[in-house]
């Protein structure tokens, strides 16, 4: 599915995935970074159907 060009300005952008999932790991929800198909940085989502598990926090 592709990321609506509204949607994607209104989200924060990570540069790397790393960065993103130190801040999915840090929220009160659950999160999982993806990358984005019209800015090609990383963004958050709460949806977690077909995503991969974050990795354990140390």
């Amino acid at each position: 599915m592709r990321t609506r060009l509204a949607i994607c300005r209104k989200k924060k952008r990570f540069a790397s995935e790393a960065d993103a999932i130190m801040a999915a790991q840090r929220a009160t929800i659950d999160l999982r970074p993806y990358h984005c198909d019209r800015c090609f940085h990383y963004h958050l989502t709460s949806r977690t159907k077909g995503k991969r598990r974050l990795p354990a926090v140390d």
